[in-house]
This record gives structure tokens, C-alpha cells and sequence, in this order.
């Protein structure tokens, strides 16, 4: 008897599926989704048992087990999967071509003249001072020097950054009275603050790695500052009902909250300190690649200069991958 209703039969039995449906619905792997749908066209006054009869069902049968057969077609997530792997690839390849026909015509322009290579040095060049200085010993001088003058004036920034921006959020009289002046100071050239540094500190590393900290520390509070103030408030207010404290909001909300922003600080903030510290060794040091690069321009060795150029730019990325490292290794964590 008709009813005029829509059934739904979910069935693995392809016979069944061919004997008493009008339209078979062939599914994808998990997750399912619509891969083919197949119209069943039998007569009306047809049974089950008599489609099974029918000189058509065998082809129905077929067709339905071809088509869970076939691969399933790729998603729209995996198509986007796809896309943006290959488009990173095509990145990185464009990258490394760029950089690689830089250095071909560099080398070019060199051998032809075309530049003076005394003054513009060459890539050759570059890898024969560096293996001379290598053997000398005298690179991994400057190199550890400047390292380690960097990471621990980063360390002291990002310490600095997060009490005083907790002292900030946690007191807003302290906030409305120093954010001005947090605000002149991060607008300072640096550099000449450096200066003033050598005659209050002493040209000694610690005039350097405070010029280091100086370049970073007060836009790094300002930012992490702000991040806190950003919090969804909704949030705050539930620790409060619950019971909790500024304390707890503090280390259930805010900071956590502020994790990747944290790391966003980190990434321009590691950067900032490694130029930091060749400023306060282009002034008061006799040690580092700023003190390298200073005294090669003074005794007109610019294959020294060019070449502390390309070592920082060296470190520069290898701190800035360090920090995604990180990232990436926190976010899994978590």
C-alpha cells in the first residue's frame, strides 16, 4: 500500500538496496559524505523479490558496486590541504632561486667589472675570508660573543616585559602614570641613548646588552600590555563568580590568553636585541661582529664588513626559527 512517505534505508547489502529502492545513495569513507547517486527505474507492480527477477537489476547491481569501488573523490579541505602545500613548496623554491641568482650576479658583476669588487667584495671572496678567519680562530670569537650578548639581553627583555606589563594590568594608577612616558621612550632613537650608556655604565658588555634591551623592552611592554587589557572581560567575570581572585584571573585568563601574542613579541623582539647589541658594539666594545664590522671599515677591510653583514643576517634567522620552533612545539603541547 502507498503511503505517499519518504523512507531512508541505510543497508551494506547492495542487493537489498537495488530490490527496494528508487534511488541508491553510494556514500564516501569517514567522513561520509555524497559520492554518486544512482536512480533505480523499475516498474511499479514490481516486488523486492520480483526485481531480483528483473533483466535490469544486474545492471543496477554494477553500477552501484563500481561506484563504492572507485576512489572517493578528494575533499574540499584536502583540496585546500593540497593547494597550500604546494604553494609553500613554491615559495620556498622562489626564495631559494631568488637568493641563488642574486649570488650568481654578484659573482658576475664581479668578475666583469662591472662593480669594484674592493669596495662591493664578491661571494668568492666572501668564502675565502671566512675560511681564512675560520682557520685564525678569530670568527667564533666574534660570533659567541655577539650571541651570547644577544640571547642573554633577549632573556632580560622578555623577564622585564611580562612583570612589569603584570604590575601595569594589575595597577591601573601605575599604568595612567608611566604609559606616556613608556610611550616617549620606545619613540628614542637608541642609538643615541648609547652614548650616555658608556658614560654612566663603562664600556663593558653590560653597556651592551642594556643598549640591547634598550631597543626592545619598552614596545615589548607596551604590547603585552595591551594584550592583557584585551581580554574577553565575559571570561574574567566567570572566574569572578566562581570565586576567584585578581590572582586567579591573572593565571586562568590573562595570561594564558596572551600566550601567542607572547611569542609574537618574542619573534620581533629577538631581532631587535641582536641590533641592539651591534649598536653598543659599534661604540664600546673590542669584541663581537659589530666591533668586526667597525674596525674592518676602519682599516678598509670591507670583505670583513660585508661578511659580518651576512653572518648577522645568518643569526638573525636562525634566533627568528628558533622562536617558531618553539611555538610550534608549545602549541602542540597544548
Amino acid at each position: 500500500m502507498k503511503t505517499e512517505k519518504q523512507a531512508i534505508l541505510v543497508t551494506h547489502d547492495l542487493a537489498e538496496a537495488v530490490s527496494l529502492a528508487d534511488r541508491i545513495i553510494i556514500l564516501t569513507e569517514r567522513p561520509g559524505r555524497i559520492h554518486r547517486i544512482i536512480p533505480v527505474a523499475f516498474p511499479e507492480q514490481l516486488t523486492p523479490m520480483e526485481r531480483r527477477d528483473h533483466a535490469d537489476f544486474k545492471t543496477y547491481f554494477n553500477l552501484s558496486g563500481r561506484s563504492c569501488t572507485m576512489k572517493r573523490p578528494e575533499t574540499a579541505q584536502e583540496t585546500f590541504l593540497y593547494q597550500h602545500q604546494q604553494y609553500k613548496r613554491k615559495i620556498h623554491f622562489l626564495r631559494i632561486f631568488i637568493f641563488m641568482v642574486f649570488l650568481v650576479l654578484w659573482e658576475l658583476a664581479a668578475d666583469l667589472s662591472w662593480i669594484n669588487d674592493f669596495i662591493f667584495s664578491s661571494p668568492k671572496r666572501l668564502v675565502t675570508c671566512f675560511v681564512q678567519m675560520l682557520m685564525e680562530g678569530i670568527i667564533w670569537q666574534h660570533v659567541s660573543i655577539t650571541l651570547l650578548e644577544t640571547m642573554i639581553s633577549f632573556v632580560l627583555v622578555i623577564l622585564f616585559t611580562i612583570l612589569i606589563a603584570v604590575l601595569l594590568w594589575a595597577k591601573k594608577s601605575v599604568s595612567d602614570v608611566s604609559e606616556p612616558y613608556m610611550v616617549v621612550l620606545n619613540s628614542l632613537p637608541k642609538s643615541a641613548l648609547a652614548p650616555l650608556l658608556i658614560v654612566w655604565l663603562g664600556g663593558n658588555y653590560k653597556t651592551i646588552i642594556v643598549t640591547g634591551m634598550s631597543v626592545a623592552i619598552f614596545g615589548s611592554i607596551l604590547s603585552l600590555y595591551q594584550g592583557f587589557l584585551g581580554v574577553d572581560p565575559n571570561q574574567m567575570k566567570l572566574i569572578e563568580t566562581l570565586g576567584g581572585n585578581r590572582r586567579n584571573i591573572l593565571t586562568k585568563v590573562v595570561f594564558p590568553a596572551n600566550i601567542p601574542n607572547l611569542f609574537s613579541i618574542m619573534k620581533v623582539d629577538i631581532g631587535l636585541c641582536l641590533v641592539g647589541v651591534v649598536i653598543g658594539e659599534f661604540i664600546s666594545s673590542r669584541r663581537g661582529l659589530g666591533y668586526m664590522i667597525i674596525y674592518g671599515s676602519q682599516i678598509m677591510k670591507l670583505d670583513w664588513v660585508i661578511l659580518g653583514i651576512v653572518i648577522l643576517c645568518l643569526i638573525a634567522m636562525g634566533l627568528y626559527q628558533l622562536i617558531v620552533s618553539l611555538e610550534k612545539w608549545y602549541l602542540k603541547k597544548v
